[in-house]
């Protein structure tokens, strides 16, 4: 994000500093402190970087949604004297021989860095689906931790990890904790608080700040941006945009994407009309199921039901799903294209990562013409 300053609010700025250093011209200079370079993000929003000789200073925005203060990290290589800090920051020497997992979505962010032989263990290794991973999964390399929440801490323990990477969604940072008071370095990682699809695709910097590949992450993303901007680009001035809708019934409760939410917005890229496109949430929101209908019953297309993979089995579940008309006419896609070999969604563990493919899939499902010969990686249309 580039800030301007216009020229009158700039002499209202250096005219205290001219007059300072007037008033202080005679005296002895104070030794010169050593500045912090401080490095911003292209689109992520949650963290920012400040260099310091040869350490590194994370901080992160938002560790969860309404967090009340940040969270920072200074991040010190093994063969550097830890340097003065404040007590409130955390310790990370790195590189890191070993971490510890929560989410699959780290497990893509490890793959681009080539650095899956660091991950010893994760809670519940059958959501995983990425080839290298399962092979050290398979292999007896990473211990199967248990459900997230009730991570197994003593089997944690004897990993040794030199990292523990978790998440927050409501702020309960207990098992985090917890972790903590063993000894264990832990890291939060909210990429799922951004807003843009590229966005959360930078957060392989914040992945890649713990391993010292900050350069192979910057090309990474450089990539994958040029990408999204590239498919974006096919769909401008496009004359019509069908309207869609996304989620399922959990329970009593749809849950589908807030109009701020990275969802709403790559289907907007994509070339759609979301029509939850006004509601001001960057979140998830919960409707009802006659609130859904109300709005989504002529709905052109339906992208994303979760694990459903055909129409009778969205029917069998639920026979209200049939009153839509994107159900009628069978414009039903999945995510879940590919799966893992036990199981685990492909999509919520590399997607997040490469919006420029979510992006072509979604552009292929309502403008075919505009990428011939393109093969939707993660969506399919249900029969």
């Amino acid at each position: 994000m580039v800030f301007r300053i216009s020229q009158k609010a700039l002499s209202h700025l250096l005219l205290p500093l001219l007059l300072l250093h007037g008033l202080t011209a005679c005296r002895p200079t104070a030794k010169k402190q050593p500045e912090k370079a401080m490095a911003t993000m292209e689109y992520a929003q949650g963290f920012t970087f400040r260099k310091e000789g040869a350490s590194t200073e994370i901080e992160l925005k938002q560790p969860y949604a309404q967090a009340s203060a940040p969270l920072r990290y200074l991040l010190v290589p093994k063969n550097e004297k830890v340097p003065h800090h404040d007590p409130g920051i955390q310790v990370i020497r790195t590189p890191v021989d070993k971490i510890v997992c929560t989410s699959t979505s780290h497990i893509a962010l490890l793959d681009y860095l080539n650095e899956v032989d660091k991950l010893v263990g994760f809670p519940s290794t059958e959501l995983i689906s990425s080839k290298k991973a399962r092979a050290r999964i398979d292999a007896g390399r990473v211990a199967d931790l248990g459900m997230d929440k009730e991570m197994d801490l003593e089997l944690l323990y004897s990993l040794h990890p030199d990292l523990v990477m978790g998440y927050s969604i409501s702020g309960d940072m207990g098992n985090l904790n917890k972790i903590k008071q063993l000894g264990i370095p832990v890291v939060v990682n909210a990429e799922y608080l951004e807003n843009h699809p590229l966005g959360r695709a930078e957060w392989i910097k914040y992945m890649a700040a713990f391993f010292g590949k900050e350069k192979m992450a910057d090309s990474v993303f450089a990539f994958i941006k040029t990408e999204y901007l590239k498919a974006q680009a096919l769909v401008e001035g496009i004359r019509s945009r069908p309207t869609v809708m996304s989620g399922i019934l959990y329970g009593d409760a749809w849950f589908l994407p807030g109009g701020q939410n990275y969802g709403a917005r790559v289907f907007q890229d994509a070339g759609y009309r979301y029509l939850w496109a006004d509601n001001p949430s960057n979140g998830f929101i919960k409707l009802s199921f006659e609130n859904v209908l109300s709005k989504g019953k002529g709905a052109d297309y339906w992208i994303g039901v979760g694990s459903f993979r055909s129409l009778e089995g969205m029917k069998s579940a639920e026979p209200r799903y049939a009153l839509f008309q994107s159900f009628q006419s069978k414009q039903v896609y999945t995510y879940d294209a590919r799966t893992g070999p036990t199981g685990g969604s492909e999509y919520l563990e590399l997607g997040y990562s490469r919006p420029d493919l979510i992006l072509k899939d979604l552009i292929k499902i309502a403008h075919p013409d505009l990428l011939p010969g393109y093969t939707p990686y993660f969506h399919e249309k249900l029969h």
